[in-house]
């Protein structure tokens, strides 16, 4: 199973009440957007996604009886309000697991930008689920741990498992629901070039975004009677190693789900500019031959170019010259989470 590692010679420096994980994030090749049980926070549809190394988040958890509440270091910054109410709904899931009563201190360090599309809480409320059970003293157990990050944020629960991993649609009351492994890191020689189009945070958040379009959007029935075989055709692809099988239908699932957004009232417009002309670039690379690369993205306006190990670097060139593209990202098929 690709998934958890715990690094060696970790035994030997483990410390009473804390624990330290690192996950990466990852991209859904089929998009999660909706939910079908606000309370259990479960997908109205499956999703499969590809970790992502080196797009890493790494946390320490420390449980101390001297504190009254929980503390949370994002980034080197205090931070509180939403941020630190999820993070604390996830710990007084683990507190009530463990028997315990303590407070945790929380430092976590993404090392890529936060919130602007890019999956920082897929990758931060997995190294966060993981750490919190590690110092909790509960054993290290992936379904549960991927059933706990989902609680928090549901494409977290994928980024337990290293390589391409599947979350099901979610059947409401189904709390246990927990992300399946598809295909290890090794799997596949594929890259996904991440043209950065925006700094900064997006203006509306995944969870705030999915409500609305799910109140508002007259495309929303559709958008969930036709992701489960988007998704088939994207799993199916990915087990063969079929780039023109993926492709099609991840760039499929990615204009339905925004395009169930933007129907939304008012519309959800996640795009720059720049998200355009790079989805132009993808598709000119495929079109005239010189690469054989597809695109996706998520909620916000970053694209993300899948394509194969060898065309990578005519990738990333082309989109790095595409007008208003501020940088470009490479990223491989990453490993699961690890206990530190």
């Amino acid at each position: 199973m690709s998934g958890h590692r715990e690094i060696e010679g970790a035994a030997m420096t483990d410390l009473p009440n804390v624990g330290r994980a690192r996950a990466r994030a990852n991209i859904a090749l089929a998009k999660y957007w909706g939910k079908s049980d606000v309370s259990c926070n479960l997908p109205a549809v499956p999703s499969i996604s590809l970790t992502l190394d080196p797009l890493l988040t790494e946390t320490r958890v420390e449980l101390l009886a001297s504190l009254k509440r929980d503390e949370l270091m994002l980034n080197g910054e205090p931070a509180l309000g939403g941020e630190l109410l999820r993070a604390t709904d996830l710990l007084d899931r683990v507190r009530r697991e463990a028997g315990s009563s303590l407070y945790a201190r929380i430092d976590t360090q993404n090392h890529f930008p936060t919130a602007s599309g890019l999956a920082s809480s897929a990758s931060g409320f997995c190294a966060l689920a993981a750490a919190a059970r590690k110092a909790a003293g509960l054993p290290f157990d992936a379904r549960k741990t991927s059933a706990l990050a989902r609680r928090s944020s549901a494409s977290a629960a994928r980024s337990v498992f290293g390589g391409f991993a599947e979350l099901p649609a979610g059947v409401p009351g189904d709390d246990a629901l927990s992300a399946e492994p598809l295909a290890p890191e090794s799997h596949w020689n594929v890259r996904i070039v991440v043209a950065v189009t925006a700094e900064g945070r997006k203006a509306v958040g995944s969870t705030d975004g999915m409500t609305h379009t799910k109140v508002t959007s007259p495309y929303y029935d559709a958008w969930v009677s036709a992701s489960p075989a988007l998704a088939d055709h994207v799993r199916a692809g990915i087990l063969e190693r079929d780039l023109a099988r993926v492709g099609p239908a991840m760039e499929q699932s990615t204009l339905a789900m925004h395009a169930c957004a933007l129907a939304a009232d008012p519309g959800l417009l996640y795009f720059q500019p720049a998200t355009l002309a790079a989805f132009a670039t993808v598709r000119e690379l495929r079109q005239t031959g010189r690469a054989q690369v597809y695109a996706t993205m998520d909620a916000g306006p970053h694209v993300k170019a899948l394509c194969l190990a060898e065309h990578v670097s005519t990738v990333s060139a082309a989109l790095a010259a595409t007008p208003g593209v501020l940088r470009t990202l490479i990223a491989s098929p990453g490993a699961g989470v690890e206990l530190l």
